[in-house]
């Protein structure tokens, strides 16, 4: 059983850094691939994302792709988004999800967190 649970969000000029952290109660973490979402008012969730078991293979959007890093530390069942140069269209609730599969599809991630605000100011 996988809970998640994310933090590490808040409010940020652009141009500045946040890293955001999810950690996860239960005992299996180091099985599932972990993914980082995100969802702006009135648009779709969509993959920021993904790191395998591992976390010898990662995948990212275009969007963050040279901004973005995510990593894991299975031994503190945690996975991270270190987030630089910031802009306003970053602003969005970040999400944890946890699958089976290293896939960009939101369907393949079985468990999620309940989401913390990003807020970018220009």
């Amino acid at each position: 059983q996988v809970q998640l649970v994310e933090s590490g969000g808040g409010l940020v000029q652009a141009g500045g850094s946040l890293r955001l952290s999810c950690v996860d109660s239960g005992r299996t973490f180091s099985i599932y691939v972990m993914g980082w979402f995100r969802q702006a008012p009135g648009k779709e969730r969509e993959l920021v994302a993904t790191i395998d078991w591992r976390g010898s293979s990662t995948y990212y959007a275009d969007s963050v792709k040279g901004r973005f890093t995510i990593s894991r530390d299975n031994a503190k069942n945690t996975v991270y988004l270190q987030m630089n140069s910031l802009k306003p269209e970053d602003t969005a609730v970040y999400y944890c999800a946890a699958s089976r599969y290293f896939s960009a599809a939101p369907d393949d991630f079985g468990s999620w967190g309940q989401g913390t605000q990003v807020t970018v100011s220009s």
